[in-house]
């Protein structure tokens, strides 16, 4: 049995019972294994319409689009319009942020890597119309600058619509054609929606988010504003269509007919290390110009994952291998599918197994957690971290603007020692255990100037 039948047959055998175990509303799931897309369909497109998902059903990729971004962003590398390490400014001097100086510096490398420092979840709806990024870059005027360029990594939406603004201004097109024109057209990707005007011609599934009594629910709207598109606001495809885009990467930036769309050296510098990361959990090693990377030589993983309202997406490819999978969901448990169908095939196709994501130690070691106690806050959530008088700490994380908005709940995580100055949640939350890790500004011994859980959050006490 050749690799790819051997992926047929599993997910004939186990997809859909997978998709129900789990509480997932609706998945679809491709995997490709050299020029060839193996698919399967279950579950719902909503729980309010019932209408069956099939592998023509498109749902959002989210943040996954940052490849797409960053694709376009390296296609004006490939035609000499743009350096990655000359400040962004110079070609946007449109961009102001809270901290010029900082604009000064912050370069298209840092953007691509999350370093650029400046506050990254900022989703301030601007119209519907075709010049929706160019009217968010000019709302950035009092962006906070979190830490200086280069620093650390902090994940960061800002600045990845603010390369999507790049690729406009260079293009002189909206961000929308530009990715079509350049990318899904000349791949041939039929069902590629980069807003909800395309995803209306096909079976479009809706996200589901837990209501106050815990039960799934449809969610109160299908996309985020679409002046966060080039950050994964709305992009929606099946996984064929996203398989066909990961296939170019995985060929040296070229489509199964031999049409380029990326040169072999832009391919290979998006797959190389540029940051490490800190310890987080369901993040990866390290951070490439968009991707995430696991594992070096045969084995190295390139990836992303994506959520948006109520919907989330898994990629994983392993390029010395030529396979990838991805599966796309509309709710539920999807970590627990993600663990059940992506990570269990790209074991079994490939022989690599993916990084376990932490787990509490079963003696936590007990530490003077005084510095850290207080409270922090971004564009999207408040935290606050208490001790009680038993010696246990707690994180509380409260949602708003935006993500309050969309039905987002106040949570409240229970944690103990990891190791160094990271400490991990006693109780899974939608079944992974999130780590936290607090950072010092300058003085190691005075109180943390962060938490970082993927995003740096800045003490606002």
């Amino acid at each position: 049995m050749t690799t790819y039948e051997h992926a047929v047959e599993w997910l004939d055998a186990n997809f859909a019972g997978l998709v129900a175990e789990h509480g997932v509303p609706g998945a679809s799931v491709g995997v490709l294994v050299g020029d060839r897309v193996a698919t399967a369909a279950a579950g719902v497109t909503s729980l309010g319409t019932r209408v069956e998902v099939d592998t023509d059903t498109v749902f959002q990729i989210g943040s996954i689009t940052k490849i797409w971004t960053t694709t376009l962003v390296m296609q004006l590398v490939d035609d000499g319009l743009l350096d990655l390490d000359v400040p962004v400014v110079h070609y946007l001097p449109e961009l102001v942020i809270g901290d010029m100086a900082a604009a000064e510096v912050i370069t298209t490398r840092h953007l691509l890597t999350h370093t650029a420092g400046f506050e990254g979840d900022v989703f301030t709806d601007t119209g519907r119309g075709s010049d929706a990024v160019e009217r968010y870059v000019a709302t950035l005027g009092d962006l906070p600058q979190l830490f200086a360029p280069g620093a650390t990594f902090s994940y960061n939406n800002t600045g990845f619509v603010v390369l999507g603004r790049l690729v406009e201004v260079l293009r002189g097109q909206p961000f929308d054609e530009a990715l079509v024109e350049r990318i899904a057209a000349p791949l041939g990707l039929e069902r590629v929606s980069p807003s909800p005007y395309e995803a209306i011609r096909h079976r479009a599934a809706l996200g589901h988010v837990a209501g106050e009594d815990g039960a799934m629910k449809p969610a109160p709207t299908w996309a985020l504003a679409r002046s966060n598109a080039p950050a994964g606001a709305m992009l929606a495809m099946t996984p064929t269509d996203l398989l066909g885009f990961v296939r170019a990467h995985l060929s040296g930036g070229t489509a199964a007919d031999g049409t380029r769309i990326l040169s072999a050296a832009s391919v290979a510098a998006m797959q190389t290390r540029e940051v490490d990361l800190p310890l987080l959990s369901g993040m990866a090693e390290s951070w490439g110009l968009g991707w995430h990377l696991d594992g070096s030589g045969e084995d190295a993983v390139v990836a992303h994952d994506g959520g948006t309202i109520g919907q989330a997406a898994f990629l994983r490819a392993v390029p010395a291998r030529g396979v990838a999978v991805t599966v796309l969901t509309n709710g539920g448990d999807f970590f627990g599918l993600f663990e059940d169908v992506v990570a269990r095939l790209v074991r079994d196709l490939t022989g690599v197994v993916l990084p376990v994501r932490p787990t509490p130690p079963a003696e936590p070691e007990q530490v003077d957690v005084g510095r850290f106690l207080g409270r922090y806050s971004d564009t999207i959530y408040d935290v606050t971290v208490t001790q009680d008088d038993d010696g246990r700490l707690w994180l509380d994380r409260v949602p708003k603007d935006i993500i309050a908005e969309i039905g987002e709940q106040p949570v409240r995580f229970e944690l103990v020692h990891l190791e160094d100055d990271s400490f991990i949640s006693v109780e899974p939350f939608h079944s992974i255990h999130p780590v936290f890790t607090f950072i010092a500004a300058a003085d190691p011994t005075a109180p943390a100037a962060y938490v970082h859980y993927g995003r740096v959050v800045a003490r606002a006490d």
